[in-house]
């Protein structure tokens, strides 16, 4: 939206101006139930009352408050009304002739529900017709809300009141107090940024329990609607809740630092959650309907994590702008997986492994696209940041500081963290502020170690050279350290960097690879010898960054490959098992590897593969493999030979495991013959079954896509399903499945619906995003790569962020993988002028393509 961009030169200029005192939001939201029309408001809008109390460093100076609204009634400063037609533009109302010292300003403005899942987002259950509201304000949407200096070092407090329908429960960060005559005046917060207050209101169904601990209590809430109570697995939420509520305290010295902790599953959320002091919002899909696998509960429990290590990094302590915001959630990401390890009773002690099979493999495929940037990215402005919740700001970023726990040391770290918090608590720092507490408890100097890690781009790759004699008897050994060119049109140089490392030993005992020797050192340099593997017996494998402790690209040695290749599933632990597996997809999506022999590899090794996560990865990569790396006069050969493989696995597969649910699921997404299309219409129907496989609503629809993907299934057929969930998830599933037809009437009005009108919710322009794209429909698919860069620029200018970025990436015609693709890309870039934001995401799709091709070439030569 033009005039919404927020630069850090101005941020930075409020901030040395003014100091924020406190903030009084009184909000209207009495029309929800209809949509609007609150005592005056227009349709679609309520109204929004802010006063903020503020300190002027100067007499005389001019700035800006943030607001995005439809109207402005009132804007008065130190008492004097100001002309809201002449001092209203581009989001920002102008605010002249400061006070020295005490300012203070009130704005009443009507502000608008969303249906995007940006500000105050709105959703009608078609279960029961009610409304439920729920604020998302990360990173810039506060200010859709209630008039604020939108930045996070600009803190204060904030006291809440809101009128709501009858009968509605409203959440916020404070405690949640006793309404009167349907008005809620909650208590002010403590001293917070603007992107972490929250609103939550609507009939929801809540339960209620305590944490206890050293004499305090802490009153715990999880809400969801009333629609999905049944599912509602709250003793199992509280678990973990409390869990993270015992191993951060201890870990960081330093009691929770909010009154309640209520945890609130909100229907069409964008993200997977998010940090508001102490009213987490949640995607309710982690309310799950059906039977899912343990893998999908391990995910909600580190996200439940996550947030929950956000209230002390990120909520209590906050970054200054958003550079940091990658210590932000990266802190939030190694904490929260370090408690799933290490935290007594977890139920996820092997949680390392699946950092390394999932977070990991995102991390070094962002890492190699030409958007590649240093953990520590330059963030001008708000469009820099919100491109920027990436692979590295996540996932390298939390591998960086699993790094540096190893390089300083897990007890040392801590004590640093501990530190920080005490010394910055209601503050705001920058990433100095934290390597200087680390200094102080680790004795190391981080310098050097910050600026190779933090400020540069890239991977290394780590490989082992190795000599021995006759004898088999090792003479030397060393790991040499490489730094490949960074990815054509990414910004730095290529930097060699201090790692630290274990390197393991094993040997084959029993048909099991067992670890026999761990040595852990520092790796800097090109070159680092390992003498303490001279002289002796060279093992069946060796095994660089054993237990993951760096970020690195690692290649085995010849022999190390062979038995690996011929031994994957055979390691007893579950962490070698998945490095090997990432270091196998990883040479795939070089093109150093074929995609056939990767599926080779991977059916000779799956079947012995333990960790269900790692399975349905697994399952997802070959999939991936296959229909974009394989070459195109082959690719229907794996696509057979990998789904006749999950049918004899499902078939295999203990009834009622995980592992048979994924093993379903996995031959659900690729059945293509009309006898395996008969088995899953026979499943759909009744008419087949197999063993201990419950075909319940989840399932159910994943049949109904395929089916309907590959002309099974009809228009009757999905409203007959349909007609069994009459609720938004059904909704959402119908979507996609009627996009998903193979029709190009249905592909037409999927396009209609998504490109050329916006009047669809965020989760259902996701639905049916995600079935028009059909990996078997290229064909089909074809005339829309012109219409899409015929559209992309104007409906990135005319729809809310997460609306665009949707449609830019979804739609991408990253299917059509040739040559003519990338040529109409280029064209596009040349000519279109886009923003940087735009331009980024496109030449990050653009990437996908050129690795693709370079994928297809190394299986057809294979």
């Amino acid at each position: 939206m033009p005039g919404t961009n927020l630069t850090r030169e101005e941020a930075q200029r409020r901030a040395r101006l003014l100091t924020v005192d406190a903030y009084e939001v009184d909000l209207d939201l009495s029309g929800a139930q209809e949509g609007g029309d609150a005592e005056g408001s227009g349709h679609g809008t309520f109204r929004s009352a802010t006063t903020v109390r503020f300190d002027s460093a100067e007499a005389g100076a001019d700035t800006f408050i943030d607001l995005v609204a439809p109207a402005v009634h009132e804007v008065r400063l130190n008492g004097e009304a100001l002309d809201a037609a002449e001092v209203f533009k581009d989001s920002r109302i102008a605010l002249t002739g400061l006070r020295a010292g005490r300012n203070e300003l009130r704005v009443v403005a009507d502000c608008a529900y969303t249906n995007t899942g940006e500000g105050l987002h709105r959703f009608v259950d078609p279960v029961d017709q009610q409304a439920y509201l729920y604020t998302q304000f990360e990173v810039p949407d506060a200010r859709r809300v209630y008039a604020s200096f939108e930045q996070p070092d600009l803190k204060a407090t904030f006291q809440f009141t809101v009128k709501a329908p009858e009968g509605w429960t409203v959440i916020s960060n404070s405690p949640t107090p006793e309404p009167s005559d349907n008005i809620w005046r909650f208590e002010p917060t403590p001293r917070i940024s603007t992107y972490i207050t929250a609103l939550i209101a609507g009939p929801y169904h809540s339960v209620h329990s305590t944490y206890e601990k050293d004499g305090r209590t802490v009153p715990l809430g999880i809400y969801c609607r009333p629609s999905l109570a049944e599912h509602l697995d709250a003793d199992e939420i509280f678990a973990v809740t409390r869990q993270g509520f015992d191993w951060f305290q201890e870990k960081f010295d330093y009691a929770y630092p909010f009154e309640k902790y209520d945890q609130l599953f909100v229907p069409e959320f964008n993200a997977g959650a998010m940090e508001n002091a102490g009213a987490v919002t949640i995607r309710d899909q982690y309310v799950f309907r059906s039977k899912v696998t343990d893998a999908a509960y391990e995910v909600r429990a580190e996200t439940i994590l996550h947030e929950l290590a956000h209230m002390w990094f990120g909520d209590l302590v906050t970054m200054e702008w958003w550079n940091d915001l990658w210590l932000n959630e990266s802190f939030a990401t190694y904490t929260s997986i370090a408690c799933q390890a290490y935290a007594p009773g977890s139920k996820w002690p092997h949680s390392w492994t699946t950092f390394a099979n999932s977070m990991k493999t995102w991390a070094y495929r962002q890492d190699q696209l030409p958007s590649t940037h240093p953990i520590m990215a330059e963030i001008n402005d708000l469009d820099d940041v919100l491109v920027n919740f990436d692979g590295i700001t996540y996932a390298k970023g939390a591998s960086v500081l699993k790094q540096l726990v190893a390089y300083v040391g897990m007890d040392e770290f801590f004590q640093g963290v501990q530190a920080y918090f005490k010394a910055h608590a209601y503050g705001n720092t920058r990433l100095s502020d934290l390597l200087g507490a680390l200094e102080e408890t680790s004795g190391r100097d981080l310098k050097t170690w910050s600026k190779k890690w933090l400020e540069t781009a890239g991977i290394n790759i780590l490989r082992p050279e190795i000599e021995v004699d006759a004898q088999g008897v090792i003479t030397s050994f060393a790991v040499k350290q490489e730094a490949p060119a960074l990815p054509a049109g990414a910004k730095g140089e290529p930097v060699l960097r201090p790692h630290r490392i274990a390197v393991g030993a094993y040997e084959l005992a029993g048909g099991k690879l067992v670890r026999t020797e761990r040595i852990e050192l520092d790796v800097d340099g090109e070159l680092t010898a390992v003498p303490q593997l001279v002289g002796k017996a060279r093992p069946a494998v060796i095994l660089l960054n054993d237990d993951d402790l760096s970020y690195a690209k690692v290649r085995l040695d010849e022999e190390s490959l062979k038995t690996v290749t011929e031994h994957l599933g055979d390691f007893t632990e579950s962490l070698p098992r998945a490095l090997s597996w990432a270091s196998a997809w990883d040479m795939t999506r070089d093109g150093e590897l074929a995609t056939r022999d990767y599926l080779s590899l991977v059916l000779s090794g799956i079947g012995k593969e333990s960790d269900i996560g790692v399975v349905q990865s697994l399952h997802r990569q070959v999939k991936l493999a296959l229909d974009l790396y394989a070459a195109p006069d082959w690719r229907e050969t794996g696509l057979a030979t990998w789904t006749t493989a999950a049918l004899e696995q499902l078939r295999a597969a203990e009834p009622g495991s995980d592992h048979q649910l994924a093993w379903a699921r996995a031959f659900a997404a690729s059945a293509r013959t009309d006898e395996q299309l008969d088995l899953l219409q026979g499943l759909l129907e009744g008419t087949e079954e197999i063993s201990g496989l419950a075909v319940d609503t989840e399932l159910r629809w994943a049949l109904v896509q395929r089916l309907a993907a590959t002309g099974r299934a009809d228009e009757k057929a999905i409203a007959a399903e349909l007609d069994r969930d009459k609720t938004s998830a059904g909704e959402r599933y119908a979507a996609a499945a009627r996009a998903a037809r193979p029709t190009a009437e249905a592909k037409a009005d999927a396009w209609a619906s998504v490109v050329e009108s916006d009047q669809l919710p965020n989760s259902l322009q996701e639905s049916f995003i995600g079935g028009f794209v059909q990996t078997d429909q290229r064909e089909l698919l074809a005339p829309y790569t012109a219409k899409y860069f015929a559209a992309v620029k104007d409906v990135w200018n005319s729809r809310s962020h997460e609306m665009a970025q949707q449609i830019a990436v979804g739609l991408y015609p990253a299917l059509q993988v040739s040559q003519e693709t990338l040529d109409a890309t280029d064209a596009w870039l040349a000519s279109a002028e886009p923003s940087a934001a735009l331009r980024r995401l496109m030449t990050e799709s653009r990437a996908g393509i050129e690795r693709a091709l370079k994928a297809q070439k190394a299986d057809a030569a294979a």
